[in-house]
């Protein structure tokens, strides 16, 4: 809480964060595309994204390298990036690949209301 200048307490507008799923398989054939809409949906100031992963089945180091962008993107502009995924697959990648302290995971999508959400739906990389 911050104190206005009429001395009462008051609560910054909170953001919504922009939900993302993915399909299928994040490869070396569908991380360009993703990597071009991931860049449009980190452009601004201080991005909020979710990305679910849950439906994703594959991800090779291409795939990898597209969230590592985003990260770095997110963060440069003092963002937030958080990825969903329960499957025990996608979390020994992102662990064998020394990844796993570097992202936010969830296993389930972040408390807010859905319909406060902005999600967008796409085989393999999310379209509008």
């Amino acid at each position: 809480m911050y104190d206005s200048p009429g001395g009462s307490a008051t609560r910054p507008a909170e953001r919504t964060a922009r939900v993302v799923t993915l399909h299928d398989e994040i490869d070396l054939l569908t991380a360009p595309a993703l990597r071009e809409r991931l860049d449009l949906l980190t452009a601004g100031p201080r991005p909020d994204l979710v990305l679910d992963l849950r439906p994703v089945s594959f991800i090779d180091c291409a795939g990898l390298g597209v969230l590592c962008r985003a990260r770095n993107r997110v963060l440069a502009r003092r963002g937030r990036l958080r990825l969903v995924t329960d499957s025990g697959f996608l979390r020994r990648v992102l662990r064998h690949a020394g990844l796993a302290g570097v992202f936010e995971v969830l296993p389930g999508m972040p408390p807010q209301p859905r319909e406060e959400c902005e999600e967008e739906r796409g085989k393999g990389v999310a379209t509008v």
